[in-house]
């Protein structure tokens, strides 16, 4: 009996996938839990970095929901430098309202601990991540191929997620501001690209407001201005009326912005910094810093771009820090500037001639050049060579482009296997690199659990940076004098001293620098050292109150040191007297005096400055009685008694203490 032939099945290259990978719900979730749990680690950190200028030391953010008005009506700045025009140290001032106002809430909800504000960026990303893929979906989804457009906007989702050049926005309360400009660009760009395609004009107004939002919490989102029409000419059939009634809305949203950020904060973008930490463009010529050459310039900007796409291709090692001299002066000599010069002019000729075809990775290409230009530099200077922050809104075109690289290297392969279709490789190798990126990602975040943490390790990546050996001496300190740091003080502050130094060999006029040097030798109780430090400070900046103050604090307790270790009463009179100068109406230091005149015998003198003590402060009894003993030993005992009553009057015990 003859064998029944059974039907083979129909060669075919067609994806043989199950209904989940094309379950939207599913993936938009998937990829919010897997951009949450990438951050959760973070949640418990402290604040690091910039979060004082926003949160922790911001005056109006720390007022909660009261100090809504005056960060509505003021430069973001102002409430963390507390004083008028001292905002505008980097170029053009800062108006970004929007996440301070999400702080001041914050703030009054949670009070000063950080976790509820980690939570929410690490939310936020998590959001990120599923919105990309919806919109990458719905820019492609109407090119037939159901299965590349699930493909590219997964891969691009997976990889933006992953990818750990977005640790310094996300672990970083402050990157909020990145966050909320691009979730707030995609998403009006997603609801707009809807209304377009699903002919639901009621997507409009929200649209435009979460656009007008992102404006509001950082600038660069002004970009999607030019990345709106980009869009509907690659991934619509709109006519070009049809791509400006779309596009005019988000340009009349981003000159409204403009005008208030105008009215508030004024029309003067202020003069070009002149100091290095706010201008990297300087360069020390005979003790005076001076502008860079435009060759100088352009050669160094484009070294700058260069880091930019070797951190996204290799994000190893990374740092927070790109300060000068991290970054030094650069020259056309060198090969990786040419390098860099020819490649950005490679990918930009080639993105603008290919984009006319409506080229999918030229779109890729041309978003991260849009989104990149105006962080870069050659538009603008922006106080600072590069940071990895920078990159958060342009790495979407990286992430697009490499997703669609992979795609058309792999779908020109054919099998004759259903199960062993070009997909899988694709797939495989995105999952590989989303691995890796999120393994560095999770390691990364360790380094932002606090201050000393982030300073102490990226100092071994920025060994060149000033900004970064001065935070880090400053750090040194402030947790050496800690009770708890005993045992490890002079160790600390010794180290401190050792990075302090390397920030003034490479930034001479770095005042803080020469103030925090003052501060470590009075914590060693070497005060000479520390006055002459001050005075270094002083030299560059005479109206440095920080380093006058410390100044006057130093003279006084060299003159404690002198007097009561000592017993050099000569060289004690000297100090303190210095420190009346400096600070004529200090408690400590007008008894300081009555005390070393009394022992030198000169106790009319003794008086002199009891008597200013004591009316300083009236409340105080041992004031009283300290002018007590100088009029006793004066041989005035009348004026002895009655100021050891009135002593005795503000505190009856104070005979049982003397």
């Amino acid at each position: 009996m003859a064998k029944k032939k059974t039907k083979e099945p129909k060669k075919t290259n067609k994806l043989p996938v199950t209904n989940m990978f094309y379950n939207s719900k599913i993936i938009f979730w998937g990829l919010f839990v897997l951009g949450f749990l990438l951050y959760a680690n973070t949640i418990p950190h402290d604040y690091t970095q910039d979060d004082a200028i926003v949160i922790y030391d911001n005056e109006f953010t720390q007022k909660g929901i009261a100090g809504i008005p005056d960060i509505l009506t003021h430069d973001t700045f102002r409430g963390f430098f507390k004083e008028e025009g001292k905002e505008k140290l980097v170029a053009g001032g800062r108006y970004r309202p929007f996440t301070l106002l999400m702080f001041a809430v914050e703030h009054q909800i949670a009070g000063s601990k950080p976790w509820l504000g980690h939570l929410i960026n690490a939310l936020l990303y998590g959001l990120t991540g599923g919105l990309i893929f919806l919109l990458i979906q719905l820019m492609l989804i109407s090119y037939g191929k159901k299965e590349y457009a699930t493909f590219i906007a997964i891969s691009t989702a997976v990889l933006f997620i992953s990818h750990p050049i977005h640790t310094e926005a996300v672990a970083n309360i402050k990157g909020r501001d990145e966050i909320i400009a691009f979730l707030g660009s995609i998403a009006a760009l997603y609801l707009t690209l809807s209304a377009y395609k699903e002919t639901k004009r009621r997507l409009l107004p929200p649209a435009l407001l979460l656009f007008f939002f992102a404006l509001l919490s950082k600038e660069n989102a002004i970009t999607f201005v030019a990345i709106v029409p980009l869009v509907f000419f690659v991934f619509s059939e709109a006519k070009p009326k049809q791509i400006l009634n779309y596009s005019l809305p988000f340009l009349a949203i981003a000159l409204l912005f403009l005008f208030i950020r105008g009215a508030v904060i004024g029309w003067d973008f202020g003069d070009t910094p002149r100091e290095l930490m706010n201008n990297p463009y300087l360069k020390l010529v005979n003790g005076n810093y001076v502008d860079f050459s435009t060759s100088e310039r352009l050669a160094t900007v484009f070294f700058s771009l260069g880091i930019y796409l070797k951190l996204l291709l290799l994000p190893h090692p990374l740092t927070h820090d790109y300060y000068p001299k991290h970054i030094d002066l650069m020259s056309w000599s060198d090969p990786l500037v040419i390098l860099s010069l020819l490649l950005y002019i490679g990918i930009g000729l080639w993105s603008i001639l290919a984009i006319v075809k409506k080229n999918h990775l030229a779109f890729a290409v041309l978003y991260f050049l849009i989104t990149l230009s105006i962080v870069s530099n050659l538009v603008f200077p922006i106080g600072t060579h590069l940071s990895e922050r920078f990159l958060f809104m342009p790495s979407l075109g990286f992430c697009m482009a490499l997703s669609i690289i992979i795609y058309r290297i792999f779908s020109k392969r054919k099998t004759n296997t259903p199960q062993q279709t070009f997909f899988n490789a694709p797939f495989l190798i995105i999952a590989t690199i989303s691995l890796l990126f999120s393994a560095k990602t999770v390691d990364r975040n360790s380094a932002w659990k606090n201050n000393f943490t982030l300073f102490t390790t990226d100092v071994n990546t920025s060994k060149r940076s000033a900004k970064l050996r001065n935070a880090v001496g400053g750090e040194l300190i402030t947790q050496a004098i800690k009770p708890e740091k005993k045992l490890q003080k002079e160790k600390m502050i010794k180290d401190a001293i050792i990075h302090l130094n390397e920030a003034i060999q490479l930034h001479p006029t770095y005042k803080n620098a020469w103030l925090l040097l003052g501060n470590a030798h009075n914590y060693l109780e070497e005060y000479e050292k520390a006055i002459s430090y001050y005075k270094d400070a002083l030299d560059l900046d005479p109206n440095y109150e920080e380093a006058k103050n410390n100044l006057g604090i130093t003279y006084r307790q060299a003159g404690r040191y002198y007097g009561e270790q000592k017993g050099d009463m000569q060289r004690s009179l000297q100090y303190l007297l210095q420190a009346y100068n400096a600070r004529p109406n200090e408690y400590e230091t007008l008894r300081l005096l009555g005390v070393a005149y009394g022992i030198t015998g000169d106790q009319l003198k003794a008086i002199e400055f009891f008597t200013q003590a004591a009316n300083l402060e009236p409340g105080n009894a041992d004031a009283w009685w300290n002018l007590a003993s100088a009029y006793y030993y004066n041989q005035q005992p009348d004026k002895a008694e009655e100021y050891q009553q009135k002593a005795i009057q503000i505190d009856p015990n104070i005979q049982n203490r003397k």
